[in-house]
């Protein structure tokens, strides 16, 4: 069964390829998602030698060439993956050309979102890494962007009576467990991380998307010339709807514009393997758990 078409490759292309240069406009936000795979990464105390980079930007292939991991980079962006030189390639994250067990690790900084078959994509993942390989990646998830596309939804009703695709639809951190699970991966976690955003307006959010590649591919997305006005409802919109976090914000002396966090899920699996822990099966049990709730047991006296 084809997998139905959600995002258009070509418009994520163009898009990462303008961004290539001007991602220095939000390197604080790209540097603190590559910081949070730094840490996760430094939890594991295992050598890596083989890792595959996917749409790092030259800062995830930077903070592996600092641990002296060899790493190969690809993007699906031509700029974007020179930005990773010197071992680099071409390549969309639907259709990974590698053989099964290349990698033993695999790294992913908010770069799987334009996916259209994410099962798929995973799955993809789990064979190019071998026995106790582990994957590693952060994702953006909702709520994020939802203030957006809920103004520019009110916005588009107001003026013309109808609502068109605008914003990309993004998981939940219970989807991002699902894929992991469903792909095959042993030992899954997915946690949260939050970075707190704020704009002066509507207008420095889009900007800040529009540095990032992160402006809308969706297929079905409007093709004709937006009306200004729509943009200047959904910024009313917007910023109008934008009291609570001023009133938050308050004891902080910040009481100017809106926030707008980025909220990320960390995920992090490993290729099954012989020598991981294994679950007990039923019956495997040495203890009964009525026994133990009801302190029956008794309690092993450790001498002086």
């Amino acid at each position: 069964m084809n997998t139905p078409a959600i995002f258009d490759h070509r418009a994520i292309m163009l898009h990462r390829d303008r961004a290539a240069g001007r991602q220095g406009l939000i390197s604080p936000i790209l540097d603190a998602a590559t910081a949070i795979l730094s840490d996760r990464l430094d939890d594991v105390a295992r050598p890596f030698t083989a890792a595959l980079d996917i749409g790092g930007r030259g800062l995830v292939s930077q903070m592996l060439a600092e641990r002296h991991i060899p790493t190969l980079s690809m993007d699906i962006s031509p700029r974007q993956a020179a930005l990773c030189a010197p071992h680099t390639l071409c390549a969309s994250p639907e259709a990974l050309p590698f053989a099964p067990a290349s990698f033993d690790l695999v790294v992913a900084c908010l770069s799987l979102h334009w996916v259209n078959d994410l099962p798929g994509t995973f799955m993809q993942i789990r064979q190019s890494l071998r026995p106790d390989g582990l994957f590693l990646a952060c994702m953006p998830i909702l709520p994020t962007l939802r203030p957006l596309r809920s103004a520019l939804e009110r916005a588009e009703l107001a003026l013309s009576d109808g609502v068109s695709p605008r914003v990309s639809p993004l998981p939940t951190q219970q989807g991002c467990v699902q894929l992991l699970q469903r792909a095959g991966f042993a030992l899954p976690v997915v946690d949260s991380e939050r970075l707190d955003l704020r704009y002066r307006s509507t207008t420095a959010l889009l900007a800040d998307l529009r540095a990032a590649g992160e402006t809308s591919a969706l297929v079905q997305r409007p093709r004709r010339f937006t009306s200004r006005m729509l943009f200047a409802a959904a910024a009313a919109e917007l910023e109008s709807n934008s009291e609570d976090s001023r009133i938050t914000d308050c004891n902080k002396n910040n009481t100017d514009g809106f926030s707008m966090p980025l909220h990320m899920a960390v995920l992090s699996g490993w290729a099954p393997a012989p020598t991981q822990p294994q679950p007990l099966q039923p019956g495997q049990f040495q203890h009964d758990l009525r026994d133990v709730l009801s302190g029956s047991k008794a309690t092993e006296q450790i001498p002086d």
